[in-house]
């Protein structure tokens, strides 16, 4: 762990490292072909006090903002410009139908809304409905104010000029750490969907503990991937690089992900489990083709107990595909598969798993360059407690966290806030997990989703979807148990497998479901000789059809099982 610089709120956050990193360079914006626009951290802190007086001259102190849109620096100012001095941020979900916005707009009670302008139609649209509180749209694309839509770059503007005049309104606005500034909608449909209430408090101290274990500083540069709506990118994206005094630069999508981190030269970025795994099955298939893959594979056994740089140096061809600059990678929001974080590792690339939750700020734990246990999520961040509730007799229980990174509650919700936290402040987070003697917490399964066979015995279908997934040709798969006879408890593992028909063909020759079907009934049958029979899968179905998902990408269970007994 290093020192850290303390600091009580996110204002209190922006001024003194805005003292520190004023004249580094904090967001890299590309405005045309190989054209690039750099703001220092002094300009960036002068517009987000410029926006938030724009905002308060408005009329919405203390009121509630929402903001909608792509990752881009006009949503992490507007984020600020609300939060540091004008009101409570309502970051919204922007992969959600307009549906579904409009019932998340009128549950938060907003005012103002800033949004990019994919949602201009839709937030035209839901203006105009008596049944939301609406009274401000401001858009990130426009110049200049036109039909009742304000622009915030004018706003900006506006702004400057009344600092200029003397108003300090937003400048001189006292926070209170303590209380709701940040209201974020957990995933899951609209009407049941729950409010987090998280605080400055909450958040500073996650910045704080994270910067103590993942080393960023001020000659990083970051790309923004996640969802910026998402806590996980909002805290060790956007603010964790406020804090450090690094630059960021935006991702042009899922596709240009190896382009930007050439382009930026980043050293630092998260994503999720599919995309290293991706990384790494297109890696090994081009070093097959290239007649290289035994070669390295022997490189990578050889060398594993050298040190980082040295591995950096001999496969300096794999780094240059990331760029050559990468320092680090975390991997979050899924579980990942110990294969592909070795193989990181043993090529001199620090991967590092965490984790955490919406109600966490998000980070619990996180694996670090130096301490860190392959397939664990690492320790629990320095001012984070964690145990083990109702271990079974293998150390196995629900995973309970406590520290001042735990939300305030479920917003208007006091019964689902007591479902989840004690009153001495322990957070259940519903994971199933253990912790060994050395403090490395390991994800089992989400507890919902346990499976519990005749026998007793727990089927965690996440750990054995992951074995179903390396199969070439599954896009991903689905685990759960069927009744097998009158029996209740007389349960049998089945698997929902999606495949992709163009792999399967180049790969097995495989054209008719009927084909494909038997080379994946073979390849499960493959799987099931290396697990204890108790596990073994006894019934599949396959389609092209995608699971049901959530918006952050994770398997709605019980909306797959419905449509499979359906």
């Amino acid at each position: 762990m290093r020192e850290v610089l303390e600091v009580t709120d996110l204002k209190d956050m922006l001024n003194k490292t805005g003292k520190l990193y004023g004249d580094r360079p904090g967001y890299k914006i590309k405005v045309g072909e190989g054209k690039y626009k750099t703001y220092t951290h002094k300009e960036i802190r002068d517009m987000i006090n410029y926006l938030g007086t724009a905002l308060i001259s408005l009329g919405l102190k203390g009121k509630r903002i929402a903001v909608i849109g792509e990752n881009r620096y006009e949503w992490e100012l507007a984020y600020l410009s609300v939060v540091c001095g004008t009101g409570i941020i309502v970051p919204l979900d922007r992969s959600l139908p307009d549906n579904e916005l409009e019932e998340l707009i009128e549950r938060s009670e907003v005012e103002a809304i800033f949004y990019s302008k994919k949602y201009e139609e839709t937030i035209k649209t839901i203006r105009f409905s008596e049944k939301n509180k609406l009274k401000h749209l401001i858009s990130m694309d426009t110049d200049v104010h036109d039909e009742g839509i304000y622009s915030e770059k004018e706003l900006i503007e506006k702004g400057k000029e009344l600092v200029e005049a003397g108003n300090r309104e937003f400048i001189d606005a006292k926070i209170n750490p303590e209380e709701m500034n940040i209201m974020l909608f957990t995933s899951g449909t609209t009407s049941k969907s729950k409010v987090v209430a998280l605080s400055h408090k909450n958040l500073v101290s996650n910045v704080m503990d994270s910067a103590s274990v993942l080393y960023l500083d001020s000659t990083d540069r970051v790309l923004s991937f996640l969802p910026l709506h998402h806590v996980f990118e909002c805290t060790v994206g956007m603010l964790l690089s406020l804090y450090c005094g690094a630059e960021r630069a935006f991702c042009d999508g899922i596709r240009h992900i190896v382009e930007n981190l050439n382009e930026y030269n980043i050293t630092f970025t998260s994503f999720v489990p599919a995309i290293y795994e991706s990384m790494y099955k297109t890696i090994m298939k081009n070093l097959e083709k290239q007649g290289k893959l035994e070669v390295v594979k022997k490189l990578m056994v050889e060398n594993r107990n050298k040190t980082m740089e040295e591995k950096k140096e001999i496969f300096k061809d794999i780094h240059n595909i990331f760029g050559g600059n990468i320092k680090e990678y975390i991997s979050g929001a899924a579980a990942l598969d110990p294969e592909v974080e070795n193989a990181f590792r043993d090529w001199g690339i620090n991967l590092c798993q965490g984790y955490g939750l919406t109600e966490t700020s998000p980070v619990i734990g996180v694996e670090t360059n130096e301490n860190f246990r392959v397939g664990s999520i690492g320790k629990a961040l320095p001012h984070i407690q964690a145990r083990i509730d109702d271990a079974n007799d293998e150390g196995m229980g629900e995973l309970t966290v406590k520290g001042p990174n735990v939300m305030l509650g479920y917003y208007g919700n006091e019964e689902a806030t007591k479902e989840v936290m004690e009153e001495d402040g322990w957070f259940h987070t519903g994971d199933l997990a253990k912790i060994d003697e050395d403090g490395y917490i390991f994800i089992c399964g989400r507890k919902k989703s346990v499976i519990v066979l005749k026998n007793g015995k727990n089927i965690f279908p996440e750990e054995m979807e992951a074995l179903v997934n390396k199969i070439e040709g599954v896009t991903e798969s689905f685990i759960f148990g069927k009744q097998q006879s009158d029996d209740k408890e007389d349960i049998k593992i089945n698997v929902k497998i999606i495949f992709d028909r163009a792999i399967m063909k180049e790969a097995y020759k495989a054209e008719t479901d009927e084909e494909i079907r038997k080379v994946l009934s073979d390849k499960i049958k493959e799987i099931n000789k290396i697990m204890p029979k108790y596990k073994a899968i006894r019934g599949m179905l396959i389609s092209e059809e995608p699971l049901i998902k959530t918006t952050t990408n994770k398997i709605k269970r019980q909306a797959n099982l419905d449509l499979i007994n359906n």
